[in-house]
Order: C-alpha cells, then sequence, then structure tokens
C-alpha cells in the first residue's frame, strides 16, 4: 500500500500591482473554475482550498504616483505567512496568482524553516532591480529580491535578506532577457536554461540536469509562470512571448519532476482570462499541475 498523500492548501493570490496588464488578479478564479480541486482530489490528496489572501483592489489605492511597493510589500507578507503556516502544519501550499511579485512571499516562506531548490519556469529573467528595469514593473523584480537585490521592502519581506542562493536556483524557458538581468544572472551563478538550450538538447535530458543541479536541496519549489508556455497554446497569459514551450514539453517537465520526489511548494501565475479563449490557459494550467502532483499515464 502506498504511503498516504501530504494535504494540499491551495491559497489564491489575487495580485496584479506588479505589471501594468490588468486581468492577472482573475487568474486564482480562472483556475479554481477549470476544475483544479477535483484534478487534485482525484490524485487522493487531501485538499483545503483557504480562499484568497486580501489583496487591496487598484482602483481603490492612491494613483497619483502609481506606487504600489506598500500594498505589494504587505500582500508578500500575507503570502510569506501562509507558506510558512502550511509547511509547519505538514501541507504543500500551492498559490495560484497574480501577478509573479508573489514569488517573493511563496518562496521567502517555504525557506523560512528549512532551504529549498528553486525551479524557476518562464520566459522572461523576472531578475530586473529597479536601476535596470526598462518599465519599473514589480513582477519583473521578484528573483533579484530573493538573492537580495532590489527595493529592502521587497527584499525584507518576511525576514531580512537573502532568501536563496544563486546556486538554488535553476531557470527554464527563458527567451527574453533585459540588458540588465544577463550580467546579473551570470554574477549570481544561477543556471539558466534558454529555449535555445531546450531546442538543442530536449526537455528530458535539461530537466534531468537541472534536478542535478539542485542535489545539494532535500525540496524543490516549483514556479510556474504561463507564459513559458507558447501563447498559441497558452494565450491568456499577462506578458505573451512568442516561440515557448509546447504543451507536451511543459507536461514532461511537470512529470519528471513529480517523479523526483521532492516537491515542497508551487506557485503558478500571470494567468490572464480577459485575454484568455474560453478559459483554454486556465484548463491547460489545472492539467499541468495535476502532472506535477503524481498524474500518470499509467
Amino acid at each position: 500500500m502506498s504511503a498516504p498523500r501530504k494535504p494540499i492548501r491551495i491559497i489564491g493570490v489575487p495580485i496584479d500591482l506588479g505589471q501594468s496588464q490588468r486581468g492577472v488578479d482573475m487568474g486564482p478564479s480562472a483556475l479554481r473554475y477549470a476544475g483544479l480541486s477535483a484534478a487534485l482530489k482525484a490524485l487522493d490528496y487531501p485538499l483545503h482550498d483557504s480562499g484568497n489572501i486580501f489583496v487591496p483592489v487598484r482602483d481603490s489605492l492612491a494613483e497619483s504616483s502609481g506606487d504600489f511597493l506598500p500594498s505589494i510589500q504587505q500582500v508578500c507578507q500575507s503570502v510569506y505567512e501562509s507558506a510558512r503556516q502550511a509547511l509547519d502544519a505538514g501541507e504543500i501550499p500551492l498559490f495560484l496568482g497574480g501577478d509573479h511579485s508573489l514569488a517573493i512571499g511563496t518562496i521567502g516562506g517555504i525557506t523560512s524553516r528549512e532551504p529549498a531548490g528553486v525551479i524557476w519556469i518562464d520566459a522572461h529573467g523576472d531578475a530586473n532591480r529597479p536601476q535596470t528595469s526598462p518599465s519599473g514593473n514589480i513582477h519583473g523584480m521578484p528573483l533579484a529580491a530573493l538573492l537580495g537585490e532590489g527595493f529592502p521592502e521587497l527584499v525584507n519581506v518576511g525576514r531580512p535578506g537573502a532568501k536563496i542562493g544563486g546556486r538554488d536556483v535553476v531557470m527554464i524557458g527563458i527567451r527574453e532577457l533585459d540588458a540588465g538581468e544577463r550580467s546579473w544572472l551570470r554574477r549570481c551563478g544561477i543556471r539558466v536554461y534558454t529555449m535555445r538550450e531546450l531546442d538543442e538538447r530536449g526537455m528530458s535530458a535539461i530537466i534531468r540536469e537541472a534536478l542535478s543541479c539542485l542535489e545539494h536541496r532535500s525540496r524543490i519549489h516549483v514556479s510556474l509562470d504561463m507564459d513559458s508556455l507558447d501563447p498559441t497554446q497558452a494565450p491568456g497569459v499577462g506578458t505573451p512571448s512568442i516561440g515557448g514551450l509546447s504543451y507536451r514539453e511543459a507536461q514532461l517537465l511537470m512529470e519528471i519532476i513529480a517523479d523526483s520526489g521532492k516537491l515542497c511548494s508551487a506557485d503558478i501565475v500571470e494567468i490572464n482570462p480577459i485575454l484568455d479563449h474560453e478559459n483554454r490557459t486556465a484548463r491547460m494550467a489545472v492539467e499541468l499541475l495535476a502532472s506535477l502532483f503524481g498524474k500518470s499515464i499509467i
């Protein structure tokens, strides 16, 4: 008889304050509507949906300065506490975004007791600092904040300073980097697998090597930005970028991570139902999450 599954705690984070494109705040609802709970229960996971973390409505905030930093800090602090509490309760926290700024809280929280490796699946680097960001959008800065650089308000969410080191992160699916991100990622020692490398070597080789890069960590957090997939297959995302992962490549990626037995937590971000077609992107995301949590063909 197989060991009982750890409970999953679903936590919605409807944040759209980290970017200019509206609509990703509806991502948690789209995922729930697409049948996320049913898909996970079918895999015999005990499940608790704790609803959504409070996020101020963007239009209710003072817009004269366009400064949403204090609100993003508060949301990420709440996310941090929720992640920590779920792990303390022996649960697997699954965060539904929302824009990628929420990862400051998710990864900060799941590393509050012990370190973890991070598999960051994204079209973009999300590694800008305020001085290098062309747009100033905070959803393009979470990785830098997690490694201890950027706005102090974000770097110090939950506890002071960096939450992870460069050797704790592998990035997969990257195809758009700003100039300031390239040099910073090299300097930090983060292993970046671009789409070119994926095309040349194949997903199976890439993810197995990525897992070997994280052998020094017994736990893995997966941060899945749905814009990592090609927009012809996943059109409902906040920042689409052509030339991305195919659905089958993404499925294989999730399946091999599941096989590792190291998954401790995950976040899935940047689903924008306003830009989607009949909730296709959220339905695809549910299928990917089911694979991440162990669904197999046989």
